[in-house]
């Protein structure tokens, strides 16, 4: 019984590191450019989406982690 209770412990731990053990790229580098293609995207509304993005980074005050470069003040 206690070998029992030692061994399902050690199964989960193996399964779960297992998940971790070699991870590779689930894209392939010559399917990428099907994953680039401007139907693949969430919108299709581009210029849209960085007009309200822009007006959120002023509204808020803060700016960053999205690529674009400058201050928080919003002053450009």
């Amino acid at each position: 019984m206690a070998r029992a209770l030692l061994l399902i412990p050690a199964l989960l731990t193996l399964a779960v590191l297992q998940g971790c053990a070699a991870p590779q790229p689930w894209v392939k580098p010559y399917e990428r450019e099907k994953l680039a293609d401007p139907v693949m995207q969430w919108s299709r509304q581009s210029l849209a989406d960085k007009h309200r993005e822009h007006i959120h980074s002023v509204r808020e005050g803060a700016r960053g982690a999205t690529g674009v470069q400058g201050g928080g003040c919003g002053c450009n």
